[in-house]
């Protein structure tokens, strides 16, 4: 298949560019992927289209203000460094250990294997020492360099103070302080820290909304999966089949691994909230073939198109994605191509709103 036929029309105007008033507010259009049959809904009305037995997975992650400002140093290897020169933008998109973090720069041509980087809380070259700093390691294409960090005492805290909230690209503005709430699941873990993006289709949840699905007699679960460089990066391929993702970071605890288990055996439908928790799931069944899932800590590059056969997820919640994204392409594989294209027309026709901060879909 071609990366041309996962393409539709969308008016630039029905991308959200800022969240509802609030959390639950979004309309939810049902998609049942059997027959093609579409509703439209709110969000929450969520609980009641859950059954008793469901088991409802999210993904957790938490995300981190990625976007930095640096200067350059000059080269590591220098004796006396020269001033500060040009402003370097910099996106954490996956932390390799050992304050090693894979990034995309830019402009990227300046920034090169050797250099020192210093960041500072704005984008202007301040006087006095860096509160971080950093060496290039590596480059790669399209932007891409591996940074190790100098040690700090808590470099999250220190991401807080200097860095932005990633918005996308398509969101054409500052992030904003009310970003580092909203941009935010309520339930992300408190030492889930990592993802460069939101895995959005948690954005829509509330704690009463979770209340009201646990009193129904869901039971939920969650797995990590940090949300990485694929998400800023456009697809380069013309086929599908040329498609290769970048790697993403998960963790599947015992207790997630024993519901699902459990779920699996006793034929219960499991509910994946986001295409990441959906890719999670998939990866860590095929991982583990016909045996019981394991906890682990791994990473995952797997790329769902159509003709994919799901193992785990047997409903899914998502948000509307962009034109030719592999994101498409996953629910398209979910769903069939057909019947998704089929639900994004309705959708543009009855103006639901797109994106990170947009409406949601609910497939069933």
């Amino acid at each position: 298949m071609r990366v041309a036929d996962f393409d539709f029309d969308l008016p630039p105007d029905l991308i959200a560019q800022h969240p509802p008033a609030r959390r639950d507010a979004a309309r939810m259009l049902t998609l049942d992927r059997s027959s093609g049959a579409l509703a439209d809904k709110h969000f929450v009305d969520l609980p009641s289209l859950l059954r008793k037995d469901d088991l409802l997975v999210m993904n957790d992650s938490r995300v981190i203000p990625a976007r930095l400002y640096a200067q350059r140093a000059g080269l590591s290897t220098q004796a006396n460094s020269p001033a500060p020169t040009g402003t370097i933008e910099v996106l954490l998109t996956q932390p390799l250990g050992d304050n090693t973090w894979r990034t995309l720069v830019k402009p990227a041509r300046k920034v090169q294997p050797g250099e020192r980087l210093l960041f500072y809380a704005e984008k202007a070259a301040h006087a006095g020492a860096a509160p971080l700093t950093a060496t290039v390691l590596a480059s790669g294409e399209f932007g891409e360099r591996t940074l190790r960090f100098d040690a700090v005492d808590d470099f999250f805290a220190t991401l807080d103070q200097l860095g932005h909230i990633p918005l996308p690209p398509y969101l054409h503005r500052a992030d904003a302080p009310e970003d580092r709430i909203r941009y935010q699941t309520v339930y992300a873990g408190e030492h889930a820290h990592g993802s460069a993006a939101a895995p959005t289709a948690g954005l829509h949840f509330t704690p009463e909304i979770l209340n009201a699905i646990r009193a129904r007699g869901v039971e939920v679960a969650t797995v990590t999966l940090h949300v990485g460089l694929g998400t800023f990066q456009p697809v380069r391929a013309e086929h599908l089949a040329n498609i290769h993702l970048h790697e993403e970071n998960y963790t599947l605890t015992a207790a997630t691994a024993h519901a699902i288990n459990r779920a699996r055996a006793a034929g219960r439908r499991i509910v994946a909230v986001g295409t990441t928790t959906v890719r999670t799931l998939e990866h860590c069944a095929a991982t583990a073939g016909h045996e019981p899932l394991q906890a682990h800590t791994g990473s995952t590059r797997i790329f769902l198109s159509p003709g994919h056969r799901f193992a785990l997820a047997g409903a899914m919640l998502t948000n509307f994605h962009l034109p030719q994204s592999t994101l498409l392409m996953l629910v398209s594989a979910f769903a069939s191509r057909e019947h998704v294209l089929h639900a994004y027309a309705h959708a543009v026709q009855h103006r639901y709103r797109f994106f990170s901060y947009g409406d949601c879909m609910f497939l069933s």
